[in-house]
This record gives structure tokens, C-alpha cells and sequence, in this order.
């Protein structure tokens, strides 16, 4: 089985749980809206206890044999009412796991939910790794309280992690690491291994440290068990491995992984000393969370809003750039009745001017969303900024001619005015060269001042090659037609 048939198959198993699920609940709204109806009956309440439990205890059956990615689907795509009703039903000793899987708006609504002493109870249940990712959604007095159960040297390094930002590597390594002295042979390490009860999740290696924790290298566990076990670790281990420091941008770290293929790599910090792993696991949940978050910021949308959050909630965050929407739509209609005259004595330009503006806007859009993947992939430097925008200029002016040809013909033979032709053609040749160079110069302008430069870059865009394509054509036309 191939591994596109494995994911596909995968795929449409939980959408299988998502729809059990859904029918369970369901069911269980029909059947209480039925006990409902016969109130008069003296075992009503008895009959509707009941039937209330007989469904809980049905669907809580059906969680407890999920496992907790698929409870996380399941909750992200349920409406508020039914997901907080399947939230109730899952053990506490698994809320915990759950939280870590579902997004960040949903994370929030849920933890929200409970009452203090469960969300310790839940909270309680996961170890000092996991813990710090949700310290961020947690209150503080409630971490507070929850570090005091933990033992020294986990809140230690759950503390040490908070302080890291959430974008540097610190803050997504793990303590789970297994380490090894240069000196020791094989069958040493193979007897430590076999001497515990596992391994930490994503372990294709151990790593060598000295007498003082100092970072020395990589033992594969390939290695230990393709060789003689009376040679040394010093013999074996890789000297000089991807390795990866504390305050290292998170994204750095993603590329590197994607480049190496690496499973897992050593974190150290600015002594050269061993303090963490950070593995493909973690990396891989990073690079959702950004990917998600840059799709949602290119329309201006917040990239933690929940699919299914209060109307208030999700109004509201569509505010700020909606508001500024509406002020750049004001600006390009004022840039519209400049020429109030020239579209009374020429009707024509009322219905062709939105072509102009629309596939500059769509062409700009496609130059930003490659100028923004180049930058979040790192491959947009200074030394080749000039050649980016020199090469994009270039398929702009391709693009300008063989379309603003195509759409100056169309006009022509629309309305067989061949001034009008022309003008259509070089209103549509200088928008998408207007549309290429500030495809290219919003993303990096954002990123030159310290902003994503997903954000909001496809709303700022949309506003230039409109007005912009209005006034040009509207222009043109102006000078030459009138």
C-alpha cells in the first residue's frame, strides 16, 4: 500500500467518526426533544434520565476508542453547542492529550469551560514538554498551581521554555533526551538502552556529551546495532551534525529539517552544553500553525479564529481590515468620479474599467503569494532582491502585452472603436507592471519592517491595482479619446 492510499484511507476514516459522531448527537437531540413532548407522564423525569445517560454513555464509549488527533478533528469541526456537549464526555485523563492536538481558538473556547479544580485535574495529567504548550493558553494562577505538583527539574525546564519566544527553537524542544559518553563501547549502550522501559517518541539517536554536559556529537542507533559492540562511541558517532541553539528562529529550524530530512537534532545553548531535542514531530506542527496563519493573514483574517466561533467573535476580527477595505474602496471611487465627464460622453469605459482593475489585482496576487512563500522558505536574500524584482517587472511587461493585447482587440471588436482598442491595451500593460512591482514590494516592505508579510498584503494589494487600474484606463482615455 502506497503511502497516498495509506493517508487517503486515513482520511476518510475519521470523516467515518465524524459522521458517527454527528449521528449519535443527533439521535440524542431527537430522542430528548420526543421525552420532552410527554411532560404529563409521572415517569417523565425518570424516562428522561434515562434515555439521557444511555446516549452519553454511548458516545463517551465512542470517544474513549478514538484517539486523541481524531477527538481534535472531530471537535474543530462541530458547532459550539455540540462540540462543548463531546467535550464534556471525554476522561479527564485524556482532556489533556486532546488539548494539544486541537487548534488555538478551539483550545481557548474549551479551556474556558471548565471549572477550575478539572482544568488542574486535566492539566495534572500531561508532563513538563507538553504542558508548555499550553502554558501560553492556561491562567496563571492555574499554572501556578499545577507547577507546584510537578518536581524540581521539570519546573525548572518548564519555566526555562516560557521564556523563549514562541517562534524560537527553546520554545519548541524537549527534555527527552538520551545521551552517551564518548568512551563508552556498544554493548554499553545497547545494555542502558535495554534497561529502559522505552523510548522517547522520534529517538533515531543518542547524543555524545562530556563530564560536563558539553555537546560532543551524534550516535545513530544504526550504528550500535551495525557494529562490533566492543567499539567505542568516539569511533562511531558523527562529529559534526545539524545542531540547533535556543534563541535559533523556529522557521531556520523548519527548513533545515525539510532540507536534512532530519527525525530529530540536539538544542544547545550558548556554552556549547546539551539542554534539549527538537524533533520532526514538533517542527512539523510548527510549519501547520505558520502555513495556516499566513493563509488567513493574506485576506486579513486573524490566523487563530475558530470555524465555528460567536458571531460577535468572528465579526470582530474581521474588522480592522475590513474597515480599511471600505477606506481604499472610497479612495478608488473618488479616483473614478475624477472622471465623471469621460464616462458620460463614453459609456463604454464603465463596463471595461473593471477589467483592467480585476486582472491586475489577480495578477499581483500571484506574484505576492510566491514572493511570501520565497520568504517564509528563506530564499529571498538582499543579493538576489534586485534580480526578483527585475525578473517579475519582466513577466509583467509578457504578460502586459500578449493580455492587454487579447483585451484592447476584444474591445475593438466590442465596440469597434479603435482608440478605445488601444487605450485598453495600454491601461492593462501598465496595471500588471504596476501590479508585478508591488506584488514584490508589499511582501518585503512588511518583512523589512518586522511584520508578516502575509498580512493583510493581498487587501493592500487589491486597493493599489484597482485605483490605480481605474485611474490609468480612465485616464488614457481621457487624454486620448476625448
Amino acid at each position: 500500500m502506497t503511502d497516498a492510499t495509506a493517508s487517503h484511507q486515513s482520511t476518510h476514516k475519521v470523516e467515518d467518526h465524524l459522521r458517527q459522531i454527528v449521528k449519535l448527537l443527533e439521535k440524542h437531540r431527537l430522542v430528548e426533544s420526543m421525552v420532552d413532548r410527554d411532560r404529563a407522564s409521572p415517569r417523565h423525569n425518570l424516562i428522561e434520565s434515562l434515555v439521557h445517560r444511555q446516549h452519553l454513555v454511548e458516545l463517551q464509549l465512542k470517544l474513549r476508542s478514538l484517539h486523541p488527533a481524531d477527538i481534535a478533528y472531530i471537535l474543530e469541526a462541530l458547532p459550539l453547542d455540540d462540540r462543548l456537549l463531546v467535550w464534556r464526555q471525554i476522561e479527564d485523563g485524556r482532556g489533556g492529550e486532546v488539548l494539544l492536538e486541537v487548534s488555538d481558538a478551539v483550545r481557548d473556547s474549551l479551556i474556558e469551560t471548565l471549572e477550575r479544580p478539572a482544568l488542574v485535574r486535566v492539566l495534572g495529567q500531561l508532563d513538563a514538554d507538553d504542558l508548555a504548550e499550553l502554558a501560553e493558553a492556561v491562567p496563571e494562577e492555574i499554572l501556578t498551581e499545577v507547577l507546584q505538583s510537578l518536581n524540581a527539574r521539570d519546573r525548572d525546564w518548564l519555566q526555562a521554555t516560557m521564556a523563549y519566544p514562541e517562534d524560537a527553537v527553546g520554545h519548541l524542544m524537549y527534555q527527552d533526551v538520551l545521551t552517551v559518553r564518548e568512551n563508552q563501547r556498544v554493548e554499553q549502550v545497547l545494555l542502558l538502552l535495554r534497561g529502559r522501559d522505552d523510548l522517547p517518541p522520534n529517538t533515531d539517536s543518542l547524543f555524545v556529551v562530556d563530564g560536563r554536559h558539553l555537546f560532543k556529537g551524534v550516535l545513530p542507533l544504526r550504528a550500535l546495532l551495525l557494529n562490533d559492540p566492543q567499539k567505542q562511541v568516539a569511533e562511531l558517532m558523527l562529529a559534526d551534525p545539524v545542531i540547533f541553539h535556543c534563541n535559533e528562529d523556529a522557521a531556520d529550524a523548519a527548513r533545515a529539517f525539510e532540507r536534512y530530512d532530519l527525525v530529530s537534532a540536539p538544542v544547545v545553548n550558548e556554552r556549547g552544553k546539551l539542554v534539549g531535542r527538537l524533533t520532526v514531530d514538533e517542527v512539523i506542527d510548527y510549519i501547520r500553525e505558520e502555513s495556516e496563519e499566513d493563509a488567513l493573514n493574506m485576506a486579513g483574517l486573524r490566523g487563530d479564529e475558530d470555524l465555528f466561533a460567536p458571531i460577535w467573535d468572528s465579526a470582530r476580527n474581521r474588522w480592522l481590515w475590513l474597515s480599511i477595505n471600505l477606506c481604499t474602496a472610497f479612495i478608488a471611487s473618488r479616483a473614478i468620479g475624477l472622471f465623471e465627464d469621460a464616462i458620460t460622453q463614453i459609456v463604454a469605459l464603465a463596463t471595461l474599467m473593471p477589467i483592467v482593475a480585476g486582472i491586475g489585482g489577480n495578477s499581483g496576487n500571484q506574484t505576492t503569494a510566491l514572493v511570501v512563500r520565497g520568504l517564509a522558505l528563506g530564499e529571498i536574500t538582499p543579493e538576489n532582491t534586485w534580480h526578483l524584482v527585475f525578473k517579475e517587472i519582466g513577466v509583467g511587461l509578457l504578460n502586459g502585452v500578449a493580455w492587454g493585447s487579447t483585451v484592447g482587440l476584444f474591445a475593438y471588436l466590442l465596440y469597434w472603436n479603435l482608440p478605445l482598442g488601444l487605450v485598453m491595451a495600454a491601461a492593462m500593460l501598465l496595471n500588471l507592471l504596476l501590479a508585478a512591482l508591488m506584488g514584490v514590494a508589499i511582501p518585503l516592505i512588511l518583512h523589512r519592517l518586522g511584520r508578516d508579510p502575509a498580512l493583510g498584503s493581498s487587501v493592500l494589494l487589491t486597493f493599489i491595482t484597482d485605483g490605480m487600474g481605474f485611474f490609468i484606463f480612465l485616464g488614457l482615455a481621457t487624454v486620448f479619446l476625448l
